[in-house]
């Protein structure tokens, strides 16, 4: 796996992490995951301790809409990535005394085979997280946790009362026009929880700054 480089987002534990293809007249060859490269890049030393349990995939159509989901028990982190297609990743920081508790940032991802890189995401344990399809796309999730049920919740999209201020604001309106528009989007992800709803439910206290 080569790294081509490392970008930290507006809230610093969220991490792009771009990796090379090789192109030649056939098409081409990567390798998107290698967990001693991982582990031995002083840019990615944030993942070093990670063990990946479970790895999905899903394909989504044009402006479907998924999230913010999260778990506990165990918690999950999410490296994520965009096979084929382009998408609009968000991460929303539900640790409580975080300094960044409430705030959300988004970062638009794509995949197209004459690009000589692909991005991964990196959303660690204590966010929720969230999928806005631009076009049909495949994308595929390494996870740090096994699937929990009875452990999960999630945030709906239309909360009035996310923070996005430190989010770009083209992505945003992108972001805006196709929630506010899609029928792609089932009743439990638009019914989610809003901030203060979710601060008042008893399972907010499984998240809590340095703790997880």
């Amino acid at each position: 796996m080569k790294i081509i480089e490392v970008k930290t987002l507006a809230i610093p534990e969220v991490k792009i992490i771009r990796f090379a293809r090789f192109n030649d007249q056939r098409g081409y060859f990567t390798e998107t995951y290698r967990k001693s490269d991982l582990a031995n890049n002083p840019d990615t030393s944030f993942m070093k301790k990670v063990n990946f349990l479970q790895c999905n995939d899903t394909f989504s159509k044009a402006t479907t809409v998924r999230g913010l989901h999260f778990q506990w028990n165990p918690f999950m982190g999410k490296l994520i990535r965009v096979i084929v297609g382009n998408i609009i990743d968000v991460a929303l920081d539900i640790r409580k005394n975080s300094p960044t508790f409430g705030k959300i940032v988004a970062y638009e991802l794509g995949s197209e085979a004459s690009h000589d890189y692909n991005d991964w995401i990196w959303v660690p344990p204590g966010f929720a997280h969230g999928v806005i399809v631009i076009k049909d796309s495949r994308v595929e999730y390494f996870c740090s946790g096994e699937y929990s049920p009875g452990c999960e919740a999630s945030i709906s999209p239309l909360a009035q009362d996310i923070d996005w201020s430190l989010c770009d604001k083209e992505t945003r309106k992108k972001f805006d026009s196709i929630v506010k528009n899609t029928q792609l989007m089932t009743d439990k992800d638009k019914n989610g929880h809003t901030m203060k709803s979710w601060l008042d439910d008893k399972n907010s206290d499984n998240f809590i700054y340095g703790k997880c």
